[in-house]
């Protein structure tokens, strides 16, 4: 039975995600479209399976909830201190910076959700992810103390995405 549930849902959260994803799309929520969206959260995961070969075996669902409001909040407080440099610190006085992230993940779904972190925060952009993927480039847009924004998201996004898929 679990094998069989395995194979139309290789992809259980996506299927979700694709479902809620196609109503709020639509706009409009009715049972036809409710369905519409099952039939496209399960076949569209079974097409791509294919190319999903090493998907994360662990993954805590709770505790990425949790990363969520974390990083949306972030989103926020970044918004408010952007908005404040661009209209405080004149452009002489800026201090943009590149930062390599020496990274300890290694799975690739936990380092595409750091780099989409870091990018979605204001202020911040992920450039470029080693050949290796052992670092991360990041720009920043102002700071006094790059090691200090390293160590941040280290602590605060990496610390939590080890625990999430490990």
């Amino acid at each position: 039975m679990a094998r069989a549930f395995n194979w139309l849902l290789p992809h259980p959260l996506l299927t979700l995600i694709l479902t809620v994803v196609w109503v709020l799309l639509q706009n409009n929520v009715s049972a036809g479209m409710v369905v519409f969206g099952i039939i496209l959260g399960i076949i569209i995961p079974l097409i791509t399976s294919a190319w999903w070969p090493d998907r994360p075996k662990g993954f805590r669902l709770g505790k990425m909830f949790v990363y969520s409001v974390i990083v949306i909040w972030d989103i926020l407080v970044a918004n408010v201190q952007v908005a404040w440099i661009v209209l405080t610190v004149p452009n002489a006085k800026l201090k943009p910076a590149w930062i390599a992230i020496p990274l300890e993940l290694r799975q690739p779904e936990a380092i595409t959700v750091l780099a989409g972190t870091i990018t979605l925060t204001p202020g911040t952009v992920s450039s470029d992810l080693s050949d290796e993927g052992h670092s991360l480039l990041v720009h920043v847009l102002h700071t006094d103390d790059p090691d200090g924004v390293r160590d941040d998201i280290k602590n605060r996004y990496e610390r939590r995405l080890l625990e999430i898929f490990s």
